[in-house]
């Protein structure tokens, strides 16, 4: 498994990022023709809050098949990024730039009714892309085995093995001239020692 491929959970989870912190942020501004915007709406009113229950969620489940190697988790994150989606088609994409006429809840004093265009904002721009990257990360998560998936758990760091670790050799094991693991293998035998201090 590549580098790239190994941060695809994490892409998964920061669209889904993306994707809830939208829903805080305004969608559109409605400007009259040759004036200033005389309303704005947030993300979440026109969704419900729909897109933070989808990336909370998503959130979740992209955890859960990554820690337990769960192929049906890792699906619910790719319907997750497709239900997002969806939404944001129906209820964001096809209303950009559209005129209409709206009630006095953002009308001036005495105006009624009036003609207003939805100019996107910052909450549209970041609910594309968080949607768009749930969809295709999502899907593609979807796409991994169990096996794949428990691979992108993160591995524990392994510290050096000490004697007592050793492999059991059985052709060395009680052999009184084999080397032992626990002695220092510069340090010289007894005999060779006094050897030398003679």
């Amino acid at each position: 498994m590549t580098g790239v491929t190994r941060l695809l959970p994490v892409a998964c989870i920061l669209a889904a990022v993306c994707l809830f912190a939208s829903e805080l942020m305004t969608a559109f501004e409605f400007t009259p023709p040759g004036g200033e915007a005389l309303c704005d709406q947030v993300a979440g009113d026109r969704h419900s809050n729909a897109q933070i229950v989808i990336a909370v969620f998503a959130i979740a489940a992209t955890l859960i098949a990554v820690y337990s190697g769960s192929r049906p988790a890792a699906i619910a994150v790719g319907v997750m990024g497709g239900l997002a989606l969806l939404i944001f088609l129906i209820s964001d994409l096809r209303v950009v730039n559209a005129t209409g006429s709206l009630n006095d809840s953002c009308a001036t004093s005495g105006q009624a009714f009036f003609s207003a265009e939805a100019v996107p904002q910052g909450g549209f721009w970041l609910e594309m892309l968080g949607a768009l990257g749930l969809a295709v990360t999502g899907i593609t998560l979807a796409t991994m085995t169990p096996e794949q998936l428990a691979g992108f758990r993160p591995r524990r760091p392994v510290g050096p093995r000490t004697a007592r670790e050793a492999p059991f050799d059985p052709e060395t094991e009680g052999d009184p001239a084999a080397p032992r693991t626990d002695e220092d293998p510069h340090r010289l035998p007894r005999r060779q020692r006094s050897r030398q201090r003679g």
